[in-house]
This record gives C-alpha cells, sequence and structure tokens, in this order.
C-alpha cells in the first residue's frame, strides 16, 4: 500500500486547484496592494474580494477579518494586544489549550502581571463550566476567556455560544481558538456570542503561512505589527496576496464540499473506532468517544503498549509508511509527555502509549485497515 497520511490535524495536502491559483497569482498579479496603479488595483481587488467572501461565509464584517500568517500569530495577536489594549486584569483558560495560546498567556502575563486562573477539566477534556460561571459571578475584573473550540489533540468541542454567553452576561471578552474549526465546520459567528476566532489555512487544504483573525468591530485591539496602516492598522507589512487567496479558495473548495466531506471522513473515524475497539482490546479513546461532542476530523488513542516502546514503535510506523502523531506538531518532537493527556489520564493510562490519527477527504476505510493490522501485528510481536 502507498504511504497513509492521518496526520491532518498537524497539517493537510493542499488541494490542486489551490496549488494553481497560487502559481498563477504569484505570476500575474504581483502588485503591492498599498500602491494606486493598475498592478497595485488588481492586487488590492483581489485582496479585498477575498475577504468579503471570507466574512460573509462566516456572517461577519468584512473588516472584522484581518490576515496573519496562521494561527499561532492571530492567538497571539489576540491575547497580547487585548490585554494591553483593554486593560486586562484577569485571563480564565484551561491548561490544555494550544501551546500558541498558552505560551502568549504566560508571556503576557508577566510582563502585564495580571491573574491567569485554569479551569479544571473532565477525563474527556470539558472545562468545568460551574467553575466557570462561579469564577466570573464573584468578581468584577476585567477578564479576557481563551478556550479553544476544538482541541487539536483529542478533538474535544465546546459549545461556543454556550460560554460566549456566560462571558457577554459577566462583561468578560471571549477569544476561542478555532483553527481545527474553520474549514470542518459552519460557524455563523452573527448568531455566536464571541469576540475572536483565529484561522490557519493549511489546515483545510490550503497553503502555509497564512490565515486570519477575527475580530469584533465592538472591540479595539493595539497594533500587533507596527509599520504601515495594512489590516487596520493592527498588522503592518505588504499582504501575502497569492497566500491570500489560496486561503479564499480552500476555504470556498471546504464551504462547496462540507456536507460531502463530513460524512466520508466521518464515516472513516466511525469505522476506525469500531476496528480498533474490537481487534485490539484495551485500547481506550482519549477525549469524547461522541462522536457529537467531538471533532470528526480527530481520533486519539490509548493504546495496549508500554511507553517504552514508543521510539520503536514510531520507527516502525514510519517504515511502514503511516504518518500520524503522538501530540500536536508542534511538540511531537518533544521528549515530554502531552500537556493535554497529561491532564486528562491517569497515571497508569499515561505508562501507555498514546497515538492521534487525524482524518481528511483524501483518506480511505482501506487504508484503516491497513493501520489497525499493522497496530494489531506489533502488539502481538512485542
Amino acid at each position: 500500500m502507498n504511504k497513509i497520511y492521518f496526520d491532518n490535524a498537524a497539517t493537510t495536502e493542499i488541494s490542486d486547484k489551490v496549488i494553481s491559483v497560487i502559481m498563477d497569482t504569484m505570476k500575474n498579479n504581483y502588485g503591492n496592494p498599498s500602491s494606486t496603479h493598475s498592478f497595485g488595483r488588481n492586487s488590492k481587488s483581489i485582496l479585498e474580494l477575498s475577504r468579503k467572501f471570507i466574512a460573509d461565509k462566516l456572517k461577519a464584517k468584512a473588516n472584522e477579518i484581518i490576515f496573519t500568517s496562521g494561527g499561532t500569530e492571530s492567538n497571539n495577536m489576540i491575547i497580547k494586544s487585548v490585554v494591553e489594549s483593554q486593560n486586562i486584569e484577569r485571563i480564565i483558560t484551561t491548561k490544555i489549550e494550544h501551546k500558541a495560546v498558552l505560551n502568549s498567556i504566560e508571556s503576557i502575563s508577566k510582563t502585564k502581571k495580571i491573574l491567569v486562573e485554569y479551569l479544571d477539566v473532565d477525563n474527556c477534556g470539558n472545562p468545568n463550566i460551574k467553575q466557570f460561571k462561579n469564577s466570573l459571578e464573584k468578581s468584577n475584573q476585567l477578564t479576557l476567556v481563551s478556550l479553544m473550540h476544538i482541541n487539536n489533540e483529542i478533538g474535544t468541542i465546546i459549545d461556543l455560544n454556550e460560554y460566549g454567553k456566560i462571558c457577554r452576561s459577566n462583561n468578560a471578552l471571549f477569544h476561542s481558538d478555532t483553527v481545527q474549526t474553520i474549514g470542518h465546520y459552519d460557524l455563523d459567528l452573527s448568531n455566536t456570542t464571541i469576540d475572536f476566532i483565529t484561522c490557519s489555512a493549511h489546515k483545510f487544504h490550503g497553503p502555509k503561512g497564512v490565515g486570519f483573525a477575527y475580530i469584533n468591530n465592538e472591540t479595539i485591539i493595539n497594533p500587533f505589527i507596527e509599520g504601515g496602516s495594512q489590516e487596520r492598522g493592527y498588522r503592518g507589512g505588504t499582504e501575502s496576496i497569492h497566500n491570500i487567496l489560496g486561503l479564499k479558495t480552500a476555504f470556498e473548495i471546504s464551504y462547496e464540499s462540507l456536507e460531502k466531506d463530513s460524512k466520508k471522513v466521518s464515516k472513516i473515524k466511525e469505522y476506525f473506532i469500531h476496528n480498533v475497539l474490537k481487534k485490539i482490546p484495551g485500547t481506550k479513546i482519549n477525549g469524547n468517544s461522541d462522536t457529537h461532542n467531538s471533532s470528526y476530523t480527530i481520533l486519539n488513542l490509548c493504546l495496549p503498549i508500554a511507553k517504552d516502546k514508543k521510539t520503536v514503535l514510531d520507527f516502525k510506523l514510519d517504515l511502514a509508511g503511516i504518518a500520524c502523531s503522538s501530540g500536536s506538531a508542534c511538540q511531537s518532537g518533544s521528549s515530554k509527555p502531552s500537556h493535554v493527556l497529561s491532564e486528562i489520564l491517569s497515571n497508569s493510562e499515561m505508562e501507555k502509549i498514546s497515538l492521534r490519527f487525524s482524518f481528511s477527504k483524501f483518506n480511505s476505510l482501506e487504508e484503516v485497515d491497513y493501520v489497525v493490522s499493522f497496530l494489531k501485528d506489533f502488539i502481538n510481536d512485542n
């Protein structure tokens, strides 16, 4: 069998149409969008039409979409700039957020000396909502809440509107890392109580190095990158027109086939769960096993394999042409255990190997059969 790519939460295969659009734009629309001549005006048109298209799909206003280099920059921009511009005194979050969020919070909390409160999470990664309500109601401190919509390691989904309404009723600002959401779920920002979200194009078959931050018009933030007046003055620097059009194209493709692709990928995940639990006794799903409360693209498994076999397993997986992950791509090369799994698993479960499999429309049921068979053989041989 050809190589199997089950690491789509890390990055996805860029679509042929997106590549074609990017190449054509680089060759034929290379003007600086800030220039007033025809070359610049053509690029400016591409920029603003892309912005409007994305905003319309999200039911947001065009000037609320700020193009960035991706999810990490967007999360940094929002957290650090909001804290400074809004005189935030407290941040409420969890310890299972993406490192782009956790490290941004740690950095700004030290320089600004603000309080950081970490909500407890259950063994599926769901934040303690009672604790959340109590924390907001007991204090009138200016608060920023940062809770990711879909966890990038275990796929657990929170109800954005539920948390957003609690924030709004307590005058707290609400940011959510939606990097694993955009391109896979239909977000309606006109009916979602939220102030800030983030996006990275390469998570849904777009180019790397481009994404956006949604910043609600009701909140004005300080510039994150000083320079020109690009991107409402929040992010100075000439916009990468070819990448932005690539983002818009990938976004458009994802929306056109959202229902069809989500059904296909959901079937792959459900088939994987059924087969691995049946053929490999002792396997446990990390996070929510209920597919309605878990991303259809992400499956994290605790396998009946001792963690001292990890190096051998990683080597044999790669040798067999199977790409998956033992954590998020940002830290999978680290010898440290996953900070997400450390919060939700027992000590005995942490002594076993956990793997994240994440799927896309380019995967198949036959690939699942091959991977489950490989894992079964590895366990039997070790």
